[in-house]
């Protein structure tokens, strides 16, 4: 016996995958090159208009499908770039997780803060000699002048 949240997942799927064929209808060229992102149709963009989440692009098959037919239709049209060699052979492989990415930001940002300090130290080091070096002058100038001991 199936569960009321099979179907209901089922129905959603095929709900917004009936949603995204309308909003696709609806649409000419120019619509959608106002929504070309990094090569591709804003994910973002058509989530908002078909009414669904984000990862319904990607989780729904049958709409991940639709989705892909349609970007190749566009890139036939010229409407959006045509891929590169890369992302063609890329296509169909996920993408290898870095688990190493956050800690390279946070190093990154880490690594601007101590140069910024680094450049700030040393303009009140150049400062500081220049002053010792001032003050060196006149002890030396006292001191041969008899105010000060020897």
């Amino acid at each position: 016996m199936a569960t009321g949240k099979g179907i209901n997942g089922q129905e959603k799927a095929q709900q917004n995958l009936a949603a995204f064929q309308e909003w696709v209808a609806t649409q000419s060229n120019d619509d959608f090159r106002q929504i070309v992102f990094r090569g591709q149709l804003s994910r973002v963009e058509i989530a908002k208009s078909v009414g669904c989440g984000k990862s319904a692009l990607n989780q729904n098959p049958e709409l991940r499908r639709a989705l892909a037919n349609l970007e190749d239709n566009l890139r036939a049209k010229n409407v959006l770039p045509p891929l590169t060699d890369t992302a063609i052979k890329n296509t169909d492989k996920p993408k290898q997780y870095d688990n190493t990415s956050n800690r390279k930001k946070l190093d990154s940002n880490r690594l601007a803060l101590v140069e910024a300090e680094n450049i700030e130290l040393k303009a009140k080091l150049n400062e500081m000699q220049r002053k010792l070096e001032r003050f060196g002058e006149l002890s030396e100038t006292l001191s041969e002048m008899g105010f000060m001991p020897r």
